[in-house]
């Protein structure tokens, strides 16, 4: 009996160990996916899906401290998962995209925030709820690199389809989320055409997605890399595809580049997006049917 209370103490350790991994993965890009072998709870279960795509204000770049976030808003929570690279979900946490924009520094996004805020709605509305969020965004990216038929685009849709197959556990996708463009201010050619650009790309998700009346939520910019933010931010606004909505962030604080925002400024975001996407489901869920 007592040779096998070491062997018991190792696997008990071990499994500890894997289940922590698999609820609080670390920040890293891990050769092998832990979380096939051991997934979070509600991993199976039916989900509400959103697409997170754009560039590194929607990847994250505020620093992860508790300072700026005295009441765990952006903390893991059971019931909000993200896919990893290798299509598994895991619980959801900051930095949402370590393992999505690998060439940079992440850090907090508008994301967790976002889902925790409308998991507190909806729980209350509907019950037992389970949210899943596919983190796209990649750092530096002007929108024609978002083209139907190039890397970024295509890896968003095949995410996004994974994301609600069966074998995943199921699910619908919910809205796009977008916040993208300051790459787009640099060059004035790309500034005029963006509105244009940013029509093509809501049509083409929807048309591939199969959801012709798929939400967008995009974020008009806070900042840009050049001198036609203006521009750009004129395109936003003024997109009029059904179902749009447009949550402006100018104004809210950056960090010391002038171009990032800092974590004050995602997590406020985020429960401005999670508001505006709340405020067109209402919008929908009362419209009457034909």
């Amino acid at each position: 009996m007592r040779q096998l209370i070491p062997a018991l103490f190792l696997f008990s350790s071990l499994f500890l160990l894997f289940t922590f991994l698999s609820i609080y993965p670390l920040p890293l890009s891990l050769p092998f996916p832990f979380s096939a072998l051991f997934p979070p709870p509600h991993a199976g279960s039916y989900k509400l899906v959103f697409i997170l795509a754009g560039q590194s204000n929607m990847a994250g770049r505020g620093p992860l401290s508790s300072d700026s976030d005295p009441y765990d808003q952006y903390s893991p929570h059971l019931s909000v998962l993200r896919l990893n690279q290798w299509l598994h979900w895991e619980t959801a946490r900051e930095p949402m995209h370590y393992d999505i924009d690998v060439n940079k520094t992440c850090g907090v996004g508008p994301g967790l925030v976002f889902a925790k805020s409308v998991l507190q709605k909806v729980h209350s509305s509907y019950g037992e709820v389970v949210i899943g969020l596919v983190p796209c965004a990649v750092g530096g990216t002007k929108i024609e690199k978002w083209t139907k038929g190039l890397g970024l685009y295509d890896s968003a849709v095949k995410r996004a389809k994974a994301a609600v197959e069966a074998k995943r556990g199921g699910g619908r996708i919910e809205a796009l989320l977008w916040y993208q463009g300051e790459t787009d201010t640099i060059n004035f050619d790309d500034a005029e055409v963006y509105a244009e650009k940013m029509e093509t790309l809501i049509r083409n998700f929807r048309a591939d997605l199969g959801l012709p009346h798929l939400p967008v939520i995009q974020v008009a910019l806070a900042s840009g890399e050049g001198n036609y933010t203006g521009i750009v931010r004129a395109a936003q606004k003024g997109i009029q595809l059904h179902n749009v909505r447009t949550v402006d962030a100018y104004g809210l604080p950056l960090l010391n580049d002038n171009l990032h925002l800092n974590t004050e400024a995602q997590i406020r975001l985020g429960h401005m997006l999670a508001q505006s996407y709340l405020s067109l489901l209402d919008e929908l869920n009362s419209t009457p049917r034909p």
